[in-house]
């Protein structure tokens, strides 16, 4: 299956969901204020945030009015390409090599699996590939790490259960100059958003990574559980706010029928996603595109 089947695939119950809505919407109401009241209900119980919803249905109303439409498929389409152009506010980064990449996320989100299929992404894309073992808080992370880094086949650099994490990622990356690696890829410890010395330890690899590797690309992505719906816009919110994110892995897409919230992380926080997991095996991971995501939405 290619990516774009993949992504059809693990929207399959968000766009039953929000299909079977939309279409009762345009069998019992004409375009009218009752029509898009209940539009940006059905964008809201998809997890769409009400301040998104209401600016995507806004626009709607206004270029339907604007041409006197009263057709089904006109407004669908135009739906689409709002929807389409509010992912788009936020640019997915152009990754360029040597590049460094630190994740980040609450526990359980699946930060360590995420990482092991990010590191055979890069691997089939003909990249040398190093991964740190960071998370030194989570007894067993770094031999969890260490499986997907087998599977990956790729390097990794990790220390005894209990060391600075900081330590660890700094021979990681004096490892990827010397040996001239294409990308590390670094786990952190889950950490709840609301920990305040937590944030700060991940304040403190970020400085690392400045200091010691500056002609690398850096970026800082977040982990998301796609099941966790408009609570992910709150942890990213605080995330970014932390180290200044540059884009969001979304896991278990497959999950959920509800993955409004996306275009929220989009519109509003300006934050791209950049990779999506759409299950459990190694190349159950693809880039995200706009365009299939809005189409495999409904």
């Amino acid at each position: 299956m290619g990516f774009f089947g993949k992504i059809f695939q693990a929207l399959k119950k968000t766009k039953e969901n929000v299909s079977q809505k939309l279409r009762m919407l345009f069998s019992k109401n004409k375009l009218g204020d009752e029509f898009y009241d209940e539009l940006e209900e059905i964008l809201i119980s998809s997890d769409v945030s009400v301040r998104t919803a209401e600016d995507v249905v806004d626009q709607v109303k206004e270029e339907a009015i604007g041409n006197r439409v009263k057709d089904e498929q006109f407004v669908t389409d135009l739906l689409k390409d709002i929807l389409e152009d509010t992912l788009n506010e936020a640019e997915i980064p152009e990754i360029r090599y040597p590049c460094v990449i630190m994740f980040v996320g609450v526990n359980g989100v699946g930060k360590t699996t995420t990482i092991g299929k990010v590191a055979n992404y890069f691997v089939k894309q003909k990249k040398s590939v190093t991964v740190a073992a960071a998370d030194t808080f989570r007894a067993a992370a770094g031999d969890q790490l260490s499986v997907w880094a087998d599977r990956a086949k790729v390097r990794i650099v990790k220390h005894e259960e209990g060391s600075d994490p900081a330590a660890v990622i700094f021979d990681a990356v004096a490892s990827a100059k010397a040996k001239g690696t294409d990308v590390v890829l670094v786990d952190t410890a889950g950490r709840l958003h609301v920990k305040e010395n937590l944030m700060n330890e991940l304040k403190k690899m970020d400085r690392v990574v400045e200091r010691e590797f500056p002609e690398a690309q850096f970026l800082k992505l977040l982990v998301l559980d796609a099941t966790t719906g408009q609570n992910a816009l709150s942890q990213a919110r605080i995330f970014n706010e932390a180290v200044d994110l540059d884009g969001i892995v979304l896991t278990k897409l497959d999950g959920t029928a509800k993955g409004g919230f996306v275009f929220s992380l989009c519109g509003e926080l300006k934050i791209p996603v950049v990779f999506t997991g759409v299950g459990e095996k190694i190349d159950d991971l693809v880039p995200f595109d706009a365009e299939q995501f809005v189409e495999g939405f409904f």
